[in-house]
């Protein structure tokens, strides 16, 4: 069986469809081959997979250093990121760097990334293996899992695609990072609709709603969600081969 797919590229749509075994960003290089671009998703939560070239956008992750906390407190300060981290008390630089300096400094399994649209500094990401955290494994289908978890910080990027952009790159860095993983997972807050749509267009799938304790003594409503990977992104060639 087949599934429907478009390309977007200025205007100019090409249609495609997934063929058996194929995963949905395989079938997109496909049917853009000849363009030599690398298409990002558009809307991946319908019937037809919708893809598109960026020309004039370029996401890219690099390794979070201490020389980036002053941003990170700045992000975490605009408003429409502090809503979601507020039971984390305010975000001083003391604060940010107790919490996240021993994941950057490699001293906690929680790995940091900074986002970067061509070439500055817009938000952040981290990721980590849900088994060193039994209370989230206990909540997905796969135990395994890695989970990502992520923030736009320049509130006038908000809403203009970055959200995903960026968690398409993550998707293809997580691939070759953890090549025995099947199964990526994000926990947004229920009310989270943003965080939740931006889900949906890269491939993940919302399933169970848990609550998780907060530093605060407050409780928030979780809603899992998943990706399949050989579905989504296909797995990596094996190590040492191209």
């Amino acid at each position: 069986m087949t599934s429907p797919l478009t390309v977007s590229d200025r205007g100019h749509e090409m249609s495609g469809v997934v063929r058996a075994g194929e995963s949905w960003a395989e079938a997109a290089r496909r049917t853009c081959a000849s363009h030599h671009a690398e298409p990002v998703p558009l809307d991946l939560s319908g019937e037809v997979k919708r893809f598109q070239i960026e020309h004039d956008r370029r996401v890219a992750l690099r390794a979070m250093t201490r020389g980036d906390l002053g941003d990170v407190v700045r992000w975490l300060g605009a408003d429409h990121v502090m809503r979601w981290f507020a039971a984390h008390g305010e975000p001083t630089l003391e604060r940010v760097t107790a919490r996240y300096g021993p994941r950057i400094d490699g001293m906690e399994p929680t790995r940091m990334w900074v986002v970067e649209v061509n070439g500055r500094s817009v938000g952040f990401c981290q990721d980590y293996r849900l088994r060193d955290h039994p209370e989230f494994a206990a909540l997905t289908p796969d135990p395994d899992a890695v989970a990502v978890d992520y923030a736009i910080g320049e509130p006038h990027l908000v809403g203009h695609g970055v959200g995903a952009a960026m968690l398409w790159v993550w998707l293809a860095s997580a691939v070759r990072r953890y090549r025995d993983v099947t199964t990526y997972f994000a926990a947004p807050d229920h009310r989270n609709e943003a965080s939740l749509r931006v889900l949906d267009k890269v491939g993940f799938v919302r399933g169970t709603w848990f609550d998780q304790g907060l530093p605060d003594g407050s409780t928030a409503t979780l809603v899992g969600c998943s990706l399949d990977v050989a579905q989504v992104v296909g797995r990596p060639a094996p190590a040492g081969r191209t």
